[in-house]
């Protein structure tokens, strides 16, 4: 499932030694680890030590994974997306149709900049091939017309279709949503500490004992373990969006996953990363790729007008660009 988008690692500076102060637990904190959504997702307790809570979690994203990956052939996006030519609207479960209403409200937001019906594009992209290429032009040129979120509607738990050749890539959102129904879970199942990591989407339930969690924020092209600053946090998600997790390069030019709606090619803007803060994952990993497609100046512009959200953009000069609050959360490594 190609739900990868290519984050950031977050690495997670979360034990109580690198924290100090907490104090003796009463519980020594519990993981649980896979590979799902086409990326290692990794659960953390920390007040629990109930397996089947962590078990269940696992079970609970696996069952994202066979409704909202355009690859699984069972997947109710997998289906729309091979719907019988001449189909102008589908019924799909109520998670689905949230999911596509929110990726269409991003895809709105940005103006098209962010587009979840990019998928006739990135299916012709394969950042994860051994020899990946860069596509035959003339395919690009020929699915460009394709693309489009003006084509795609929802009413209730129905997908409407303007034409044959609009089709779905929740890849820039889907880790967030099922982020949040992991959280809604662990929530119901009395956890008040524990950490959700899918693939660097990062959500954290409640806080780490008396103290936040500390997230450390990868340094662009450096190995995992080189940051360029924490954040701490409490209830809160940290995802990032990059050009150099899912890429590869070709005669001296880094081709990265996020693609540009207009031209097919990947976005070349000045920057390499964007990590957003906020209290909904699916927000989280919505505004981190619309806010790097559109680019340092109108992504911030974007960022400070809305509320409880903030960001940090990287430019390739390695400079840190702050959005308005976005500081208060910055803590010294």
């Amino acid at each position: 499932m190609k739900l990868n988008k290519g984050k950031i690692l977050i690495l997670l500076a979360c034990a109580a030694a690198l924290l100090g102060g907490c104090g003796r637990r009463q519980t020594e904190p519990v993981s649980r680890s896979g590979f799902l959504l086409n990326t290692f997702v990794t659960v953390t307790l920390y007040d629990s030590e109930d397996e089947a809570i962590l078990d269940g979690c696992m079970d609970l994203c696996r069952e994202y994974e066979g409704l909202l990956s355009r690859t699984i052939e069972t997947s109710e996006i997998y289906q729309i997306n091979h719907r019988p030519p001449g189909t102008r609207e589908m019924e799909v479960s109520e998670d689905t149709a949230d999911v596509i209403e929110k990726g269409l409200y991003y895809s709105r937001l940005s103006g098209g900049a962010f587009d979840i019906t990019i998928e006739p594009i990135s299916s012709l992209w394969d950042f994860t091939s051994e020899n990946p290429q860069v596509p035959d032009p003339s395919l690009i040129e020929e699915n460009l017309p394709r693309v489009g979120y003006e084509k795609l509607e929802v009413e209730g738990n129905k997908i409407l279709f303007s034409d044959d050749g609009t089709t779905i890539d929740l890849g820039a959102i889907a880790k967030g949503f099922i982020a949040d129904r992991m959280k809604e879970y662990l929530l119901d199942q009395g956890v008040k500490s524990a950490i959700i990591n899918l693939g660097g989407n990062v959500l954290c339930v409640g806080a780490n004992g008396k103290n936040p969690f500390r997230i450390g924020i990868q340094r662009p092209y450096a190995s995992h373990n080189e940051t360029v600053g924490v954040v701490e946090v409490e209830d809160m998600s940290v995802v990032s969006s990059g050009v150099y997790e899912r890429h590869f390069e070709k005669d001296g030019i880094n081709y990265h996953h996020i693609l540009n709606p207009e031209t097919g090619y990947p976005y070349e803007n000045g920057l390499t990363a964007v990590t957003i803060l906020s209290r909904q994952s699916v927000d989280g990993d919505g505004l981190s790729t619309t806010c790097f497609s559109l680019g340092l100046e109108k992504g911030m512009e974007l960022i400070d007008s809305l509320d409880n959200a903030w960001a940090v953009f990287i430019t390739d000069d390695g400079e840190l660009h702050y959005s308005e609050g976005m500081e208060q959360w910055m803590k010294e490594e």
